[in-house]
């Protein structure tokens, strides 16, 4: 059977204190700071452990305890009929800045999210940005 996902792209992980959370990413496991980012109320940083896939993005908006697996697929509507085809139920559908994305949970309760990469771009914007 194929599947639709591309690539592990983000591991999307709640966090209660962004800065400190990055800090340890950063001084102890020797993590990259993409960049941090304070807008609207909230407070996100991208950080890389390696040159590939998956960044993370550590966030105090996300709720729960669990990370959402953030996974790229070629064209989000094909892979959601492809999905709900194999019995998956759709959660919620949103936009994140690199293009359209649809959040689930499995009924392990692990979270997972599917997007397509409609705006490439837009992640370069971010690099080197430090709010916080």
């Amino acid at each position: 059977m194929a599947t639709p996902f591309e690539q592990l792209d983000y591991l999307y992980m709640p966090s209660a204190d962004v800065s400190a959370d990055s800090a340890y990413f950063t001084a102890v496991l020797g993590g990259r700071l993409v960049f941090a980012v304070e807008a609207m109320g909230t407070r996100v940083a991208m950080i890389e452990l390696s040159e590939a896939p998956p960044r993370i993005l550590l966030t105090d908006h996300l709720e729960g305890d669990r990370p959402i697996l953030v996974y790229r697929v070629a064209e989000l509507g094909a892979a959601l009929r492809e999905l709900e085809n194999r019995g998956w139920e759709r959660e919620g559908t949103l936009e994140i800045p690199q293009g359209p994305c649809c959040s689930f949970r499995a009924p392990g309760g692990h979270r997972i999210a599917v997007y397509q990469r409609t705006r490439p771009e837009v992640e370069e914007h971010f690099v080197g940005r430090r709010d916080f």
